[in-house]
């Protein structure tokens, strides 16, 4: 009978266990900058090498479904965050909140703005675009913090857009990977290490 017991509360400790181990890494600063970071290198990394490299079309398939599953746990992690959130949130959390929402109504707005101009979607300079948008949000979340290495990290990311805008659109998809590198995974990890408990 006990054993029946201690069989059914397993599955509700590992879970507990699991919710713990979950808030301890989304509320430590810097965590948001390293899941973001590593999703977006990923998707943009493998992006790059599936064009590179040829592949078997399984492989593909799984690595782009592998990138789908990343992205929705990210995201999930993310409302979790938003949702439960220890501490009242700070304003500087609400003016990057701000900046964030207005850089993805930015990128819509870019893709609508080019198609009524050229009739298409030119994305070997749409993508450029995208990057200098996306450099300017790093940048200004940078400010806004005071995090001098996400702030570098920003105008890292607005050079390598300007490289990449010579480039041909696979070897573009290569500096954005290199970007999340620089402006979110490293600036993250600094900042997720340096706090303490």
């Amino acid at each position: 009978m006990e054993s029946e017991q201690h069989q059914e509360e397993q599955p509700v400790e590992v879970f507990s266990g699991l919710s713990r181990l979950i808030q301890h890494f989304v509320f430590r600063p810097g965590a948001l900058l390293i899941l973001w970071g590593w999703v977006m290198f990923y998707s943009y990394a493998m992006n790059y090498l599936t064009q590179k490299i040829l592949m078997a079309s399984r492989t593909q398939s799984l690595l782009g479904n592998l990138g789908i599953v990343l992205g929705a746990i990210a995201f999930i992690i993310t409302i979790f965050y938003l949702l439960r959130q220890a501490k009242p949130v700070a304003r500087q959390e609400i003016y990057i909140r701000y900046v964030w929402a207005s850089l993805f109504v930015s990128l819509v707005l870019i893709n609508l703005i080019q198609y009524n101009v050229l009739q298409q979607i030119n994305f070997e300079l749409q993508h450029p675009i995208y990057m200098v948008v996306i450099a300017f949000a790093i940048v200004v979340s940078g400010g806004i913090l005071q995090y001098r290495f996400l702030l570098a990290g920003g105008i890292i990311f607005g050079i390598l857009a300007y490289m990449a805008s010579s480039l041909p659109l696979t070897d573009q998809l290569l500096m954005e990977a290199i970007g999340w590198l620089v402006a979110f995974i490293l600036p993250g990890h600094i900042r997720y290490f340096r706090h303490k408990d």
